[in-house]
């Protein structure tokens, strides 16, 4: 999550930045074509930079900080699934908006399709909030009166610019935003849909995309962030492809192969750590703050891109010249192991949970049980808890298994 916001902010000043250039290069001459004097040009980039980094600033800062927030908490309400309501609120002061004021005390699950529309931030300096509420204390607001209120609230929203949801869409800026065109919403290239290759038939030829300096300077943009290690990562990318192919000695053959690729770097002040990516790579801190727990174990860790399109693994991890590869599955909610080793399912058939929070050991348990019963390619679940490290094989599952397990989990 933390990788796509940073993300969506880059794209968001680039495009910025290219509406403030592209104001700033005609004032280099006068309306007669001469070339206009410095301290008369000088003073001309000065108001548009008072306008842009002065005037706009603050509300967009304002507006990244509240939408980075607000999709934090989304992550954390999808942990916990249909367990709570969601419940919109206002900041109860005499600053306040009316219309926003509209929207108080809204209460639904968060599967409505009520939170994709209507999800603060709504506005410029929008301090609205969502809280999980109980299921019997709250009573259910229907969902067309939520509806309702919505687009009332939203009313001068004409553009429909605020109407998104940073959790969902994991973006700090909705793609139309004051900087690009309403037909952003619908872009592939805007969505994510398809890498912005210029080898690739289905992404800067479309007819769908406009042809203009603005959908040009996206492009570039994009282009830019892309993919960091390009020609690596490419050559990475094939052998992880291969790996869905391979099997016993010829899998780990190929693991050791690609830990020996030039494009890892050891990660500056970890030892044992390696990445092709450095902070570019998809939740990076995550990834790191896992990494340093492998090593605290012996592992040496190399953190692996995670090209689009390609279900595959975070880490292989190396000890004592053995190489294994493990999707990483951070666990910090009281409920979400089950659905987050599930979603390891096709990405590697080794799963690390690093656990960040106290975890009934019994729901644990059968979490791995049925993460072993619904993906027959399984091999082992492995657990980082405090400074312990608790390996689960697949033939330990057995009718015992439970209280063996929370004999073990509770040392």
């Amino acid at each position: 999550m933390r990788s796509r916001l940073s993300r969506s902010n880059w794209i968001f000043s680039g495009m910025k930045t290219f509406h403030e250039l592209n104001e700033a290069f005609p004032s280099l001459i006068n309306e007669d074509g001469s070339r206009k004097p410095f301290e008369r040009f000088l003073n001309d980039v000065q108001k548009i930079d008072e306008t842009y980094n002065r005037n706009y600033l603050r509300s967009e800062y304002n507006y990244v900080h509240a939408s980075a927030d607000m999709a934090a908490k989304w992550e954390q309400f999808m942990e916990d699934g249909d367990r709570y309501l969601l419940q919109y609120r206002t900041a109860h002061d005499d600053r306040v908006r009316p219309e926003h004021a509209e929207l108080e005390g809204v209460t639904l699950p968060i599967d409505d399709s009520f939170w994709a529309s209507y999800y603060p931030p709504n506005g410029w300096n929008c301090r609205c909030t969502v809280v999980q509420v109980r299921r019997g204390k709250y009573l259910e607001t229907p969902h067309e009166e939520a509806m309702t209120r919505g687009e009332a609230a939203l009313q001068r929203d004409t553009r429909g610019i605020f109407r998104f949801n940073s959790g969902q869409q994991r973006k700090t800026f909705p793609d139309y935003n004051p900087y690009t065109i309403s037909r952003c919403r619908t872009c592939h290239v805007a969505k994510g849909e398809t890498p912005s290759d210029p080898s690739n038939p289905l992404s800067l030829s479309r007819p769908s995309i406009p042809v203009n300096e603005l959908c040009a300077a996206c492009r570039m943009i994009r282009d830019g962030l892309e993919d960091p290690a390009k020609e690596g990562a490419k050559g990475i990318r094939a052998d992880l492809e291969q790996l869905h192919d391979l099997t016993g000695a010829e899998f780990v053959k190929k693991l050791t192969k690609i830990t020996e690729r030039r494009e890892f770097k050891p990660v500056p002040e970890l030892e044992y750590v390696f990445s092709t990516e450095g902070e570019r790579a998809q939740d990076y801190q995550n990834l790191i703050n896992g990494a340093k727990k492998a090593v605290d174990h012996g592992y040496k860790v190399f953190i692996l891109p995670n090209p689009r399109e390609l279900r595959t693994g975070d880490y292989i991890l190396e000890r004592k010249g053995i190489y294994k590869l493990f999707d990483l599955k951070t666990v910090s909610g009281k409920s979400s192991a089950g659905n987050r080793l599930l979603d390891s399912k096709g990405q590697a058939n080794r799963a690390l949970l690093n656990m960040n929070t106290s975890y009934n050991p019994r729901k644990l348990a059968q979490d791995i049980k049925d993460y072993f019963a619904d993906n027959p390619e399984a091999i082992e679940v492995l657990i980082f808890k405090g400074k312990r490290e608790i390996s689960i094989k697949r033939d330990f599952i057995d009718s015992h298994f439970v209280k063996y397990f929370m004999k073990e989990y509770g040392k």
